[in-house]
């Protein structure tokens, strides 16, 4: 597994580190300074879009599997160090994050503003953006990690801000007291906390285990000396290891039956903090499981597979149908997106190219329809107050913008034909079917449900007559079309022009391939066809 050392300027540390400096001088901004710190963080946030840039534009697909390495001493007498390196699926989803940030902190510009009643309490502005490009700094780091330990520090670490912006601050379109509004967030940030430390823990134990076979946590050194020999596991440490690393990563993902966290959380998070749940910090568990599921358990991953796919199928059936029966917009959304998972880790194990360049579009393609849809679906609710869908109806006679958008984003959701999300759930469908028949053709019961719920949604809150509390609604302002525009435009972009990011993955995900020893199957074709080809 080939890797050349950088020794120039540590690009992929300052991807991470900007954010994190933003991070710190947001929260110092002085109290009154409001303005000031948000228009810090979104500053800071485009510089980390363009370093993220930089780290595209100078990744090589053709080259080493690794690229843009550094590596330093840290702890040496455990053999931890400071690795990093990226390859084609890490630079994609480098470059979602990177994007999606600018978008999350303009959409949240006024959601932890000072919020005065009886039983309120101050929402510091400066920690609300300090949180979120802390969140980002952790994230773009561990996708760069390519150190075991240094991973998982950072896929704990991340834990500590989701868990304060969801529980600090929450949805105000809550239909309880303010009392209760406040029981439900500190309810779904402690489940959120809770599932995703119970599956830390356990991949800790996992960690441990792999240092005493391993004797280091290089993820390049590792696969190395399993790939030349050197290096061998007995078969049931290697399925415990990874079964250790998998139920982590299946519980952030989520993956059913571990997903109960999150609709909790995306219920009661403001929009802009559901998107960074669902399109940002959900996307680690998937990614790991590329990589270090993949890369360092590969007979294991292989031993499984069919238990996954299956787990996979039904998160994308049970997902669907019950969003299908979802009275709350964010809730239905959340089931939405356990949905597009189950096909995101079914093409991981469907071990085939078509499969994994598809689950890795579909990180990204599923980022981008998501904050599309979801951020709309919050600035409706921010107008009305309300999350029930039975409170609204003929919102498209009085704000025709805000309908138009959220109807594009919906489009995308159920990966309709010219939009982005369609290319990467083809690929999945189209990989999994030519190893796992049957399972290709449950999975396409999932989209005929995407249809539904997406279509009963905007026809219950976008036709019909107009509700008088709906009559006073304002279309989108500037600022909202300045988040909601670029999202629509990229999926519309990579929809009909995907060939940028498959270029970079595809590199990538023929490296993953290699690593457990599979090829993609070979059409059957009937025998007459087969007589006259000779």
């Amino acid at each position: 597994m080939s890797q050349v050392v950088n020794a120039g300027f540590p690009l992929l540390t300052a991807t991470a580190a900007v954010p994190a400096a933003g991070a710190v001088l947001t929260a110092a901004v002085p109290a009154a300074r409001r303005a000031a710190a948000k228009w810090l963080a979104l500053l800071v946030s485009l510089v980390t879009l363009v370093l993220a840039a930089v780290v595209a534009v100078r990744f090589e697909p053709g080259g080493d599997r690794y690229q843009l390495v550094e590596s330093y001493a840290w702890i040496k007498d455990f053999g931890v160090r400071y690795e990093l390196g990226v390859d084609g699926i890490a630079v994609a989803l480098i470059l979602l994050t990177a994007v999606l940030i600018p978008f999350v902190i303009l959409a949240g510009w006024h959601d932890a503003d000072p919020l005065e009643t009886k039983s309120s309490r101050w929402r510091p502005t400066q920690g609300f953006f300090a949180l979120i490009l802390a969140v980002e700094a952790m994230v773009i780091l561990s996708f760069e990690a390519t150190d075991v330990f240094l991973f998982y520090i950072l896929f704990e670490a991340m834990l500590i801000p989701m868990y304060f912006l969801i529980g600090g601050f929450g949805d105000r379109a809550h239909s309880g007291t303010d009392e209760n509004a406040a029981a439900q967030r500190s309810y779904a940030a402690v489940k959120f906390l809770l599932y995703n430390l119970v599956g830390g823990l356990i991949m800790l134990a996992a960690v441990i285990g792999l240092y005493v076979v391993a004797g280091n946590f290089s993820l390049t050194e590792i696969a190395a000396a399993r790939a030349d020999g050197s290096l061998e596991m007995a078969t049931n440490t290697e399925r415990l290891l990874f079964l250790g690393f998998f139920f982590a990563f299946a519980v952030k993902a989520p993956l059913w039956p571990l997903h109960t966290w999150l609709p909790n959380a995306m219920g009661e998070s403001t929009a802009p903090v559901a998107v960074l749940i669902t399109a940002v910090v959900d996307k680690v568990g998937t990614f790991a499981m590329l990589r270090f599921c993949l890369g360092l358990f590969p007979e294991a991953s292989t031993w499984a597979t069919p238990a996954i796919i299956v787990l996979a199928l039904i998160s994308i059936v049970y997902g669907a149908l019950v969003a299908v029966g979802q009275r709350d917009i964010k809730r239905l959304v959340a089931y939405a997106s356990i949905s597009h998972f189950g096909f995101i880790i079914m093409g991981i194990f469907a071990m085939t190219s078509q499969g994994q360049s598809g689950a890795t579009l579909y990180m990204v393609n599923h980022g981008i329809s998501t904050a599309a849809l979801m951020l709309v679906a919050g600035f409706l609710i921010s107008r009305r107050g309300s999350r029930l869908i039975a409170d609204y109806g003929g919102v498209q006679k009085v704000a025709p913008v805000l309908a138009g958008t959220f109807l594009i984003g919906g489009l995308a959701t159920l990966s309709l034909p010219g939009l982005a999300p369609f290319v990467s759930e083809f690929l999945v469908l189209v990989g999994t079917f030519a190893r796992y028949p049957v399972a290709g053709i449950v999975a396409t019961s999932g989209i005929v449900l995407a249809a539904l719920y997406t279509l009963v949604l905007y026809q219950r809150t976008m036709t019909g007559p107009v509700k008088e509390e709906v009559r006073a609604m304002p279309d989108l302002r500037v600022r909202e079309l300045a988040v909601v525009a670029p999202l629509i435009a990229l999926l519309i972009f990579l929809g009909v022009f995907p060939k940028p990011l498959t270029d970079i993955v595809n590199p990538a995900v023929r490296h993953t391939m290699s690593d457990v020893q599979q090829k993609d199957p070979r059409p059957e074709l009937p025998t007459e066809n087969v007589e006259a080809a000779k």
